[in-house]
């Protein structure tokens, strides 16, 4: 019989909310102990795990024998000190939520982690793992003859409200294109499988949370851009990001082209948020548009229902916690590495660089 394994979740907010109900799906998995600041999200998290252990602070945490695993969940600000603090006393295998940190300068403190920190750690990019997009993954070598061209589409709502706020501010989450676009810039890396050398962006706050006021301070997030990234061996990618847009009959559009054709993957959003009134959420699609014979092919990627019930990302946090899983019982190893996690920052913070200078930022 398989053993059972235990996880400690850090920031039970909506996303650690989500991390609970995928472990839940999960055989012999459960989160066992909770950390959180704010009391009705804990209470919340532990009433949802089925009883988990409350926890006051990360050495209280730590403290737990029979601890195999912790999920960092937190505000993105917190992520690195968290990861340090759990590093300095009892290095569990870890399942860290984007962005690994929100400073250009905390670049050294992330590669040094990588260099000392001994056990297995996984960075959460989990658009990676939403079906239609490991479909487009694995066919898109074959449909184009090699990626040339790259395009990632978002449109969606805007920023849900957070406890404290810490969202309203690019100090606290390093900036929309690292907050919320780390995931595409993990994409373009591994769609067309190098490195990026240039990136030039034009973004800014253009319409959302204007009105909003906390302590006399304005939101400075940013809510719509465009992000162009030259690869080395000569690829190029785009990012368009409209967070006021929520209309769209699909959330992501992504598009790789190259000599032999072209595949595409459309993607929903979050179920709970499509108008009743429309009847069923949009279904996912894959095209495949080869030149020769020409003659696009339309297919659907059904999603379980159970999953996408789970939480707002296409089933793919499911996906990311059987693989995980399988890391802490010694089974594989992370494919989501902590160098994968830290250069899609980087190229996040080159592109709010690019687009508050007005130029390209070189890699």
């Amino acid at each position: 019989m398989t053993r059972q394994l235990n996880y400690g979740l850090i920031g039970a907010g909506m996303m650690g909310h989500e991390h609970i109900k995928n472990v839940r799906l999960l055989d012999n998995v459960r989160v066992s102990a909770v950390l959180d600041p704010d009391r009705a999200m804990r209470e919340a998290a532990v009433d949802l795990s089925g009883g988990a252990r409350e926890v006051e602070t990360i050495d209280q945490m730590l403290d737990i024998d029979d601890l195999d695993a912790l999920i960092i969940a937190s505000p993105n600000f917190a992520h690195l000190g968290q990861f340090e603090e759990i590093a300095a006393k009892r290095a569990l295998p870890l399942l860290i939520e984007k962005p690994l940190y929100t400073d250009p300068g905390d670049a050294a403190r992330v590669a040094a982690l990588g260099a000392s920190y001994p056990a297995p750690v996984w960075v959460a990019m989990e658009y990676r793992y939403m079906p239609p997009i490991q479909r487009l993954l694995s066919e898109a070598g074959e449909a184009t003859g090699g990626v040339k061209m790259l395009t990632i589409r978002e449109h969606r709502f805007p920023f849900l409200p957070k406890i404290g706020n810490w969202n309203r501010f690019n100090r606290n989450t390093g900036g929309t294109l690292v907050e919320k676009c780390c995931h595409f810039f993990d994409l373009m890396r591994l769609v067309i499988g190098d490195e990026p050398c240039r990136v030039m962006a034009s973004a800014g706050q253009v319409e959302n949370h204007r009105a909003e006021n906390y302590d006399g301070e304005m939101p400075d997030i940013w809510d719509a851009g465009y992000v162009i990234v030259d690869f080395r061996g000569g690829a190029r990618a785009m990012l368009e990001l409209c967070m006021f847009a929520e209309g769209s009959k699909y959330q992501e559009e992504i598009s790789a082209v190259g000599a032999a054709g072209k595949i595409e993957c459309l993607v929903p959003g979050p179920g709970r948020m499509w108008p009743a009134h429309l009847g069923a959420p949009p279904v996912p699609m894959v095209i495949r548009s080869p030149r020769l014979p020409r003659g696009p092919v339309a297919e659907e990627v059904q999603v379980d229902p159970a999953l996408l019930a789970a939480g707002d990302h296409n089933g793919s946090t499911f996906y990311q916690h059987q693989k995980f899983a399988e890391v802490v019982r010694g089974q594989g190893t992370p494919e989501v590495t902590l160098d994968d996690g830290a250069r899609a920052v980087a190229m996040g913070m080159a592109a709010q660089k690019s687009a508050m200078l007005g130029q390209a930022v070189d890699l």
